[in-house]
């Protein structure tokens, strides 16, 4: 299986119709999973929405499945001037009941010779809304702040999903960030978040950035980090 995801800027009344526009597993071919989200920035301090980007999250069978509903989707043609990346999971931690996904048996990524994207997703507790919103200012204002990371999209669904979407240079580098001494505020999260949970259902997906198209804020991120030749890993995929 594998996962993309896809921004656009549409304007916000335009973003309001891609809401309502949920791609389901019946009607699209090879199609697991969709939703359709708002989009912010990953920053510290009070959330930013960003009201004139959609998003859309996605799980497929294989790339035969996305491929037809790129070329055949009214969805699909309305997010075609943004940016998607298609994603490869090496590795899941928790899960996600709405979006079931598997990672690849074997598949692994190097540690320094190409990006790594990441998923988080969470079904937030709303009595719990106020301290996920602190500890999540502190360590999105270091992850901003982190010259490896490459591109990075707060996603949110209201009133109960929340996520980010985020493209590292090389998988140290996002350890590094995530559970290295000298920035301390994700692994704080993390800990506020195991000794009394944020959300009602958590992920975490590690992914290899295998394919992309169109341009995000003016540049397709995966442009300034392709990946090393590596026999085991997906071919890119280009687009005329």
């Amino acid at each position: 299986m594998i996962v993309s995801v896809h921004f656009a800027d549409l304007g916000a009344r335009s973003v309001r119709g891609v809401l309502r526009e949920r791609p389901r597993p019946g009607d699209v071919p090879g199609l697991r999973q969709a939703q359709t989200l708002l989009t912010g920035a990953v920053a510290a301090g009070p959330p930013k929405l960003r009201p004139g980007r959609a998003a859309l999250l996605a799980a497929w069978e294989d790339d035969a499945a996305l491929d037809g509903f790129l070329a055949e989707s009214p969805l699909a043609r309305q997010l075609a001037g943004g940016w998607h990346v298609r994603l490869q999971p090496v590795r899941v931690s928790g899960s996600w009941r709405a979006m079931p996904v598997e990672a690849e048996p074997g598949a692994a990524l190097d540690e320094e010779g190409e990006p790594v994207a990441v998923l988080t997703l969470g079904q937030l507790r709303l009595r719990r809304a106020l301290p996920f919103l602190r500890a999540n200012s502190q360590a999105a204002g270091r992850a901003a702040a982190d010259p490896a990371l490459i591109a990075s999209v707060a996603l949110a669904r209201p009133p109960r999903f929340v996520g980010t979407f985020s493209v590292w240079r090389s998988l140290s580098a996002m350890r590094r960030y995530a559970y290295g001494s000298a920035r301390p505020e994700h692994k704080e999260a993390v800990e506020e978040h195991r000794a009394k949970p944020f959300h009602h259902e958590a992920a975490f997906l590690r992914c290899r950035p295998y394919g992309s198209q169109g341009t995000l804020d003016g540049r397709d991120p995966l442009a300034s980090a392709a990946p090393a030749p590596h026999p085991s890993r997906r071919a890119p995929r280009t687009r005329p």
